[in-house]
């Protein structure tokens, strides 16, 4: 997206709506403990021992895919947990102020959990984190949802611990499996066009830049209505070269 963004070949002002859509790698996670296991082992026990578990890194370059993410190290020891709280308040941040708050939110807890090794189901500390993110990503934003009165630690954790929101990520896994979508990641574009993970930059370069010079997107995020996201939610997007050039000069 940045590429494509930052290096315009029309006069088409291109923008990003990213709708994350929820998935549990271990959805028999017991939601009420803060973490059930190291990823460290839950990785040797799903690959069969050290053996199996190294022929897997080496097969899918995880490390490689990791510094081109901008992830340049994995806390192999980071803590695994449940994540249907933190699914429920990325939804809900989304909605409430827009997918540009929810994408900052979204990237922070990429940091907390594959670099700092935090569980995601530890509430106390992913309402604070995530207070201080909403907090500070609502003071550089210039949408109207900066107005809006910004999430207490206190009103998170509330969240955290409650239940709002929990049918539209059960209604959006029933989806998943509907689709055939058992792994992640995956990407749907325009609805339709179903991109791998492993795929490679130039892969969604080349589909991005079909769209550019089309001028204009044949379809619309197939999971909006399933998780409760509305049509203006999704034209207010995540991503445009304002808000890059805003990012890139703080």
């Amino acid at each position: 997206m940045r590429h494509v963004l930052s290096n315009p070949i029309s006069d088409v002002q291109m923008e990003f709506a990213v709708l994350r859509v929820p998935f549990f790698l271990e959805p028999h996670y017991d939601e009420s403990k803060p973490f059930i296991e190291s990823n460290r082992e839950r990785l040797i026990k799903k690959w069969g021992g050290r053996e199996g578990w190294e022929r897997q890194k080496s097969r899918h370059d995880l490390k490689g895919r990791g510094v081109a993410a901008g992830i340049p190290h994995f806390n192999l020891d980071r803590l695994a947990s449940n994540s249907m709280a933190s699914h429920r308040l990325i939804q809900y941040v989304g909605k409430r102020y827009g997918l540009n708050i929810s994408e900052a939110l979204y990237d922070r807890l990429n940091v907390y959990y594959f670099v700092e090794g935090h569980a995601l189901n530890d509430k106390p500390r992913l309402a604070k984190v995530s207070a201080e993110t909403i907090s500070q990503s609502l003071a550089k934003s210039n949408n109207n949802t900066s107005s809006r009165s910004r999430m207490s630690e206190k009103e998170i954790l509330e969240f955290l611990n409650g239940n709002e929101g929990r049918l539209e990520i059960e209604n959006a896994l029933r989806a998943l499996n509907e689709l055939g979508v058992h792994g992640i990641p995956k990407f749907i574009v325009e609805g339709s066009t179903v991109v791998d993970g492993a795929a490679g930059a130039e892969t969604f370069v080349r589909i991005f830049r079909e769209i550019e010079q089309r001028g204009e997107v044949k379809g619309t995020a197939i999971f909006k209505d399933i998780l409760g996201v509305d049509e203006e939610t999704l034209r207010r997007g995540s991503y445009s070269r304002e808000s890059l050039l805003m990012e890139d000069s703080v």
